[in-house]
């Protein structure tokens, strides 16, 4: 068995792993590095300012990601390693495990160098990969194959034939799975992203009789969620973080000023439990922004947006405007969910605080954070810049109504102690996160470099 971590290793982001088995070679996500895009973006926008300062007659408009611009930038996978080690016309499907843009979002702009290859992915994130492949208007001839959680799915190679189980796992966002692959070398264990809810608002637990199982078998290698191995504390249920959101908007009730609240557009979960206390405001409940739009009109396809029918969902920027004006002078009457918690450019957020809508905030209003910031230092500079010009305008801010959705080093003792696996490799962290997992692997008396792994992008490992 060759494991090749393609994207992922020493950095949060752009996950994507493959591995060969004698002549079949098979690839787990195929993800963005978000970072790389706000830098792509920045170009962008430099390269727009310049030439409007030359006078140049230009229209204002997003930019078009290629592939050249995006691998310049490292925002996604160097797959092009598998052309030099003679595997990509080897590859005999592509599985996703969930619908986080650092695992999926790479696909519409690597897909064309497989064609015909099969995807595989559980139904809410087929769904949202097939608006990605929409919004680039990409031309692709692979099979898309719906699995469900806890099912399995046998794939013909040319060595054997396999078996892949797609289990239920917990995380932030709908239809999340851990992939093993049955083969004659033993089972390849993929856990990315890894947390243990025990407590989830919507749908089951993790699928721990069928990590049982599975443990008992031949578990060859475990390549493992790092991204808080330094961390002993255990993250919080998802249950907390509803008890967060109605504490929150409970002190906002009452208020005759304007509520706004802002989470991770994929956290269907998250947003069920704003709608449910939201309703308790007596507001009528908006969301606002593309990402919204994209990931709730994902979830109603599926059925599974159990509020639905309680929202009002704007994605275009005509729409959002015409809404904000109303916002601007009846406050009182709506509760607005938007994208920007981030202070990602161009959000909903970013652009009330620039003053480019409508709506502007005034001294008094409330914003609710339910997110935290992603630790990277963009994010960090873009939220400090943010929360600062709210807080001079008198804006009440209430942040970090949230819990993460990532395991920490217990969940990972979990996992090892269930599945056992030979070898252990860390991924999706940087150098220290993954060290910190070594760390903790060596409790189970893993050796490092026999038996526990630091991989490297683009390096091959032979267990």
């Amino acid at each position: 068995m060759d494991i090749c971590v393609i994207g992922g290793s020493e950095e949060v982001g752009k996950n994507m792993t493959a591995v060969r088995i004698n002549e079949d070679v098979f690839l787990f996500d195929m993800g963005l590095h978000i970072p790389g895009i706000v830098e792509l973006q920045e170009e962008h926008l430099l390269s727009y300012a310049s030439r409007l300062k030359r006078g140049e007659a230009i229209k204002k408009i997003g930019p078009k990601y290629t592939e050249e611009k995006l691998r310049e930038f490292g925002a996604i996978p160097d797959d092009l390693v598998l052309d030099k080690m003679g595997w990509r016309d080897k590859v005999k499907a592509i599985f996703i495990s969930h619908a986080h843009l650092d695992h999926v979002g790479g696909l519409p702009y690597l897909i064309k160098r497989y064609p015909s290859v099969p995807i595989f992915t559980a139904p809410f994130t087929m769904r949202v990969l097939e608006t990605l492949l929409e919004d680039e208007s990409t031309k692709f001839n692979n099979p898309l194959k719906v699995i469900q959680p806890n099912s399995v799915q046998m794939i013909k190679g040319k060595s054997e034939t396999y078996k892949v189980e797609f289990i239920h796992a917990t995380h932030s966002t709908l239809d999340c799975v851990f992939l093993a692959l049955h083969t004659s070398e033993g089972i390849f264990f993929y856990a990315l992203d890894l947390k243990f809810d025990n407590k989830p608002t919507m749908g089951p637990p993790p699928n721990y009789k069928k990590l049982s199982e599975l443990g008992k078998k031949k578990v060859k290698v475990l390549v493992l969620d790092a991204l808080y191995s330094g961390t002993e504390k255990k993250p919080g249920s998802e249950t907390i973080a509803k008890h967060l959101v109605e504490e929150a908007l409970a002190k906002v009730k009452y208020s005759k000023k304007a509520i706004f609240i802002t989470t991770f557009s994929s956290h269907i979960e998250r947003l069920n439990s704003i709608v449910e206390f939201g309703k308790r405001t007596n507001r009528e409940i908006v969301f606002i922004g593309r990402g919204l739009y994209k990931y709730v009109n994902a979830a109603i396809a599926i059925k599974k947006c159990p509020f639905k029918k309680n929202i009002t969902l704007l994605k275009y920027n005509r729409q959002v405007n015409s809404f904000l004006r109303k916002v601007e002078n009846n406050r009182e009457k709506y509760l607005i969910v938007c994208t920007g918690h981030q202070a990602e450019e161009n959000s909903i957020l970013d652009r009330i605080v620039k003053g480019e809508t409508p709506f502007k905030f005034r001294e008094g209003d409330n914003l609710i954070f339910s997110s935290s910031i992603i630790p990277s230092p963009i994010n960090i500079a873009a939220r400090d810049k943010m929360d600062n010009k709210l807080k001079r305008i008198g804006v009440r801010i209430q942040t970090d109504v949230h819990v993460h959705g990532h395991g920490s080093r217990e969940d990972m003792r979990d996992l090892i102690r269930l599945l056992k696996p030979k070898h252990v490799i860390p991924v999706h962290g940087t150098m220290q996160q993954e060290a910190h997992l070594i760390g903790l692997a060596s409790e189970f008396g893993y050796k490092f470099g026999e038996t526990s792994h630091l991989a490297s992008n683009g390096k091959v490992l032979n267990l």
